[in-house]
């Protein structure tokens, strides 16, 4: 889980303007630092099915944010990518 103040940060850095919280772009970062978290998580708990099946939830939410933020506006797409140095 995210702290509130990394959670921020993140926000702050993505926006696509002053008040963005939700934009497709936040989503994906956020997603991204915590599919990152429970990632390291398991590295330590090999056995954690529960956090697994959540880690398989998230990185299906991020890979639809994705797909329709490419179907949108595929500069931002690529933009994001590159950021986050996420594979295409």
């Amino acid at each position: 889980m995210l702290q509130k103040k990394d959670k921020d940060a993140i926000i702050k850095k993505f926006q696509t303007h002053k008040d963005d919280t939700g934009s497709p772009e936040v989503q994906v970062a956020i997603l991204s630092k915590e599919i990152e978290e429970v990632s390291e998580h398991l590295k330590i708990h090999k056995k954690d099915n529960h956090s697994r099946r959540g880690l398989l939830q998230m990185v299906g939410n991020r890979r639809r944010l994705l797909r329709y933020l490419k179907s949108e506006d595929e500069k931002r797409y690529d933009k994001l990518v590159d950021k986050l140095k996420l594979k295409k």
